[in-house]
């Protein structure tokens, strides 16, 4: 199959435009599926229940189509790590709304830290709010529980009239003259057909891979993250972080935390636990011989963290493959009866200043499920009908985040960043905040001293001011 041009740029005479709220609201029931004595076909296979899929599958059926929603966990979220941060609260409001008030979301976020860290010492960047939208619905981010989250999201797919199909695992898609037109299942089934099969399958997509979409990803395009949730009373939780009722935080590490390797630390308070976990590229993680445990340990063990964690009881440890490259490891995202979505998609936005995944696999799963009912109304389920998806991507500005931040990933990632400035930031702030009697320097001769003794010449923070524009500014 020949390799189409994954982002082509929306047309200015484009006629097409997002359907209306009221039309994206009806609602229709899925006939009945294969599995119950039907024919096996499906207007619409979604595979994988996380957001993106369960977005999708969820449009789909309230247009009226068929929709068959495939999770290999034994239900969904049953494979995704606990404990994440759901920003853009406001993208599934237009689509529930009011969902926070039936959905299980633990807390809202009214903080948000960013923590350079040495071996002994932290310097912290807080940005805590009370405005409208940190203090009150619609919320900017809660924090939540992916099993939790995913299997209430995937209910409502379901209740709109999905099929969902668990503990299933699909191995390969169908081809017919080129066109995908369903998926070969490890069930009683064997097959499903379909007029358009949407991966949501995760990261390293094997189904974008199978399709012809997706090349191999490199180890320095993916990070393991490995995580825990530490059980902590509702009580303390507020004491030890200044929380009032359901507020929430979320803070985010960077430096010596990761002892070498390319990547960084989170902290989330959920109601009743604490979510916490390392990031490390995966090729940096080979490079310096660590094991992502080891990191975990010792970043629970460190003096700007134990405080915070101690006293609790592990509840969970498990791990997770993540796209961090951004726009650079984008596939092709449409071809004949395929569409690809969510993390499968590479559709992670990994700046060091935002850090969000959840909220653009929403965004993609509902442009694909609207191209979806799109494509399934003109009854033509081509590469060129399903291009539409791609238009919608640019308008819910997936694409767009994701082009004009395609240089962040690369400098946050750098060595300098992740390894020289937080140990700069660390040493400045303990000689400015050290009282011994000795004669105060100056800023300038303070910052160029600490410069040499971290090992960094001035020409490579003029280059990084560089890369901080390109990745920033412009």
């Amino acid at each position: 199959m020949r390799r189409l041009p994954p982002w082509p740029m929306p047309s200015p005479n484009a006629n097409w435009r997002w359907p209306a709220d009221d039309h994206l609201r009806t609602t229709g029931k899925a006939t009945d599926m294969a599995v119950n004595g039907g024919s096996e076909h499906f207007d619409v296979i979604v595979v994988g229940a996380g957001p993106a899929g369960s977005a999708a599958a969820l449009i789909a059926a309230r247009a009226g189509l068929s929709v068959a929603l495939i999770e290999r966990g034994e239900y969904p979220g049953a494979k995704n790590v606990s404990g994440a941060v759901f920003y853009g609260s406001a993208i599934l409001n237009k689509l529930i709304p009011g969902w926070w008030e039936q959905a299980p979301v633990e807390r809202h976020v009214c903080r948000r830290d960013l923590v350079l860290m040495s071996p002994t010492t932290s310097v912290s960047l807080d940005f805590r709010s009370s405005a409208a939208g940190y203090s009150e619905p619609p919320y900017n981010g809660f924090t939540i529980l992916r099993p939790k989250f995913d299997r209430w999201f995937a209910a409502q797919a379901e209740a709109a009239g999905a099929f969902l199909l668990t503990s299933a695992v699909v191995d390969d898609v169908i081809k017919e003259d080129g066109q995908v037109v369903g998926v070969q299942v490890r069930r009683d089934m064997g097959e499903l057909r379909g007029d358009v099969v949407i991966a949501c399958d995760g990261a390293n997509s094997w189904l974008a891979r199978k399709a012809g979409l997706q090349r191999e990803l490199h180890t320095h395009e993916l990070s393991l993250g490995v995580k825990e949730v530490i059980g902590l009373d509702e009580a303390t939780i507020r004491e030890r972080f200044q929380l009032t009722g359901d507020e929430g935080v979320a803070l985010e590490y960077v430096g010596a935390v990761t002892d070498s390797v390319h990547g960084g630390a989170f902290l989330y308070t959920n109601r009743d636990s604490l979510s916490l976990g390392i990031l490390g590229q995966l090729s940096s993680l080979v490079e310096h011989k660590k094991r992502p445990y080891d990191l975990l340990e010792a970043f629970k063990a460190h003096p700007a963290v134990a405080p915070l964690v101690r006293g609790g009881t592990l509840r969970e440890y498990s791990a997770h493959l993540i796209p961090e490259a951004g726009w650079n490891m984008v596939p092709t995202l449409y071809g004949d009866g395929i569409l690809v979505a969510g993390d499968a998609a590479g559709f992670c936005l990994a700046t060091g200043i935002y850090i969000e995944g959840i909220n653009y696999a929403i965004q993609s799963g509902l442009a694909a499920g609207t191209a979806a009912v799109e494509a399934c109304r003109r009854q033509d389920f081509t590469r060129y009908s399903l291009m539409k998806y791609m238009e919608l991507l640019y308008q819910r500005n997936v694409l767009t985040d994701l082009r004009a931040y395609r240089h962040a990933p690369a400098f946050v990632n750098g060595e300098r960043l992740q390894n020289v400035y937080p140990e700069l930031a660390a040493r400045i702030s303990e000689s400015l905040f050290r009282v011994a009697g000795d004669r105060k320097q100056k800023l300038l001769p303070l910052y160029w001293q600490t410069l040499q003794q971290v090992g960094t010449k001035p020409r490579h923070v003029l280059k990084d001011l560089y890369h901080v524009a390109r990745a920033y500014l412009w």
